[in-house]
């Protein structure tokens, strides 16, 4: 039995840094979203294509080590993608992909209470049809999220891929997206206008991620804002994931998964609620740029790491 289902890539990220040899790091958003909700200890199944490749080999072994259940469609020979990462003096990364997405619909297991849709696999033909499909079915008892992790490169033209990407926003009842992922998709729109356009297509929240800015939190009451969680980058591979990991392991504690909390969602995310989760997940994710490759904390290091913020903010009152 499985609390929480994440479809979609995998990806064996090869991190390149200038002056510095490749390293190959596990990767692919849903995949992280899966082994950061798996590190703060949720019983997590992640739907996926890998290959019987070292790049395979790689990711299973880190899914399996925070305790990830895999879950396949049982195509056999395909290989497992793969994203040259390149980190500029900053940090910040850009993607250069070789990835396959043909993902056929299958069963799934029983007692899944929330459904998280993530990046290529949401949208990327032919395996997003099977990737929507799982989700949509499930809909019926499970609470549904989703985070576009925009990539230009596998998209084709904006505006087919704006109407792929709102498809998935209107299955979802918890939405996260970039300030960048939303840039890209609505050029010169503001970032709090899409927003609220994407609640009256059906979520309950969603959430924009300012990067060293902080984070938004819109729902039809209102508006919710978090300073940022001031950390020193190593690398920023895997933030937002990390922050979306953090942000449906608080939905949980809350209770509010599963289709039974669907009415309630709303009411249940209150000003209190959103800040609560948004400086958590602000906390996963600064604790992740802190360090090399999509490496989010466990339960220990984020609890840790939110007292240490909290007696700090005590002393200089």
């Amino acid at each position: 039995m499985t609390d929480f289902l994440t479809i979609g890539e995998s990806v064996a990220d090869i991190v390149r840094t200038p002056g510095r040899p490749d390293v190959a790091h596990p990767g692919g958003s849903s995949a992280n979203v899966a082994y950061g909700l798996a590190r703060l200890g949720r019983p997590v199944t992640l739907l996926t294509q890998l290959g019987q490749d070292e790049a395979g080999r790689l990711i299973r072994g880190h899914l399996a080590s925070a305790g990830v259940e895999l879950l396949a469609d049982g195509q056999q020979g395909v290989a497992t993608p793969t994203a040259v990462v390149t980190l500029d003096g900053r940090g910040a990364a850009s993607y250069d992909f070789d990835i396959g997405w043909t993902l056929r619909p299958v069963d799934v297991p029983a007692g899944v209470r929330h459904v998280h849709l993530g990046s290529i696999g949401a949208v990327q033909p032919p395996g997003a049809a099977a990737a929507l499909e799982v989700a949509a079915r499930l809909r019926g008892s499970a609470t549904v999220s989703y985070d576009p992790n925009v990539r230009p490169a596998l998209l084709g033209e904006r505006a087919g891929a704006a109407a792929r990407v709102e498809r998935c926003v209107a299955l979802s009842d918890v939405v996260k997206a970039s300030d960048e992922d939303l840039a890209w998709l609505y050029p010169g729109e503001p970032a709090g206008e899409v927003a609220r356009r994407w609640l009256g297509l059906g979520p309950a929240v969603v959430f924009v991620t300012l990067g060293a800015d902080g984070a938004l939190a819109f729902t039809p009451a209102g508006q919710v804002t978090a300073a940022p969680v001031r950390v020193e980058v190593a690398d920023t591979v895997g933030a937002g994931d990390a922050f979306m990991s953090a942000a449906l392991d608080t939905l949980a504690d809350l209770g509010l998964t599963g289709a039974a909390a669907r009415p309630g969602l709303a009411a249940g995310l209150d000003g209190p609620a959103l800040a609560s989760m948004l400086r958590r997940a602000g906390t996963a994710a600064a604790l992740t740029v802190s360090r090399a490759g999509a490496n989010p904390p466990d339960a220990a290091e984020l609890a840790a790491a939110l007292t240490a913020a909290a007696s700090a903010g005590s002393v200089g009152q």
